[in-house]
């Protein structure tokens, strides 16, 4: 477990935090701008010091009482908003900084397969200056991954990049998360970059924490869902089970079936994550037939709140896999909705992330 502790005043709010969250996986810290997602960050990594603060990593106390480990003493490496590379170094050089520093018992991952991974080997002699905002990023992430750390913090670290920098970033981390058995933390205000690298989900308000949880619980969350309004989703973890070349069909499969979705560039047995909008989710009563929607699945309702003077929220469980509907108050009366009901749910569109 990662164990925190932070108490620190800012200009606007105090960030007040005393939480845990798993050693594994991707940890995102999802917030508004100026909530304390960084200054969190920042203590973690001991470049923000506070007489009280605990912090502890799988049992190493980094810091706790009058015991403060300084941050180059930290089994940690950071990726923010800014590459931050040395400017008089080449790219090379600025990997092989913390990669020869490193014991060679201790390295997680090699330089050429690192190199290979981010697609670097054409950059080896630039110097930082002459590189795009897109290159300087994986330049960094991969610099901060041959320290092999134990603990990735990255702030941000798409925010100061365009479309098509962003998109391949966050694939090379999508790819890097299925690989890597770093844990990282990750700083977002983002919710595509947090659906799709997230395992574990904490949501900050105003300096603290607001809930933290398993991403595909969390944001099925009613109290949560409901303030996310139409843009309320499950994400839901999905194995592909193969293709249909005759209809262009990818089929994926869950703890509820199985998916189909149009044909998606994935290899069979792969995993994916699909995000279903509660307002792409009616519900019915009975299995249908003559109907253009694919998939349809039974579930039981588990719990269900008013959003509106006529809307409402369903949250359904698949066989474990929970589900959000967004329904009128009149339809869910006709229904006889309630905790416990059996219904069938209809998925009209699917969001392969």
């Amino acid at each position: 477990m990662i164990e925190t502790r932070f108490r620190i005043p800012r200009r606007g709010f105090t960030l007040d935090v005393a939480e845990s969250f798993p050693a594994q996986g991707v940890t995102a810290i999802f917030g508004p701008s100026g909530c304390g997602k960084t200054t969190w960050l920042r203590a973690i990594a001991g470049l923000e010091r506070t007489p009280d603060g605990l912090c502890r990593v799988n049992g190493q106390t980094w810091q706790d009482g009058g015991h403060f480990t300084p941050p180059h003493r930290r089994a940690l490496a950071c990726v923010f908003q800014d590459a931050a590379l040395f400017p008089h170094l080449d790219v090379r050089q600025n990997l092989l900084f913390g990669y020869k520093r490193t014991p060679e018992s201790a390295r997680r991952i090699s330089f050429d397969e690192t190199v290979e991974t981010l697609g670097l080997a054409h950059l080896l002699r630039r110097a930082p200056a002459s590189l795009s905002g897109g290159e300087a990023q994986r330049v960094a992430i991969a610099r901060a991954l041959l320290a092999s750390p134990g603990l990735l913090l990255m702030d941000e670290p798409m925010a100061a990049l365009d479309g098509k920098a962003r998109a391949d970033i966050l694939a090379l981390l999508e790819d890097l998360r299925a690989r890597l058995s770093i844990p990282v933390v990750y700083v977002s205000h983002s919710r595509v970059e947090v659906a799709r690298l997230a395992d574990h989900l904490v949501l900050m308000d105003k300096g603290r924490v607001r809930a933290s949880g398993p991403l595909t619980q969390l944001v099925t969350r009613l109290d949560i869902a409901a303030d996310e309004g139409a843009q309320a989703a499950a994400i839901i973890e999905a194995r592909v089970a193969g293709h249909d070349e005759k209809w262009h069909l990818t089929y994926l499969d869950f703890p509820g079936g199985r998916f189909q979705i149009a044909r998606a560039s994935r290899p069979e047995g792969s995993t994916a994550r699909l995000r279903v909008l509660a307002r792409d989710v009616s519900l019915t009563l009975k299995p249908q037939t003559g109907t253009s929607i694919l998939n349809i699945f039974p579930a039981t309702v588990t719990e269900m709140t008013r959003t509106g003077p006529a809307q409402m929220l369903a949250r359904l469980d698949l066989a474990g896999a929970p589900l959000l509907a967004g329904i009128t108050r009149k339809s869910a009366a006709a229904l006889k909705l309630a905790p416990g009901k059996a219904v069938y749910a209809q998925i009209k569109a699917v969001a392969l992330l």
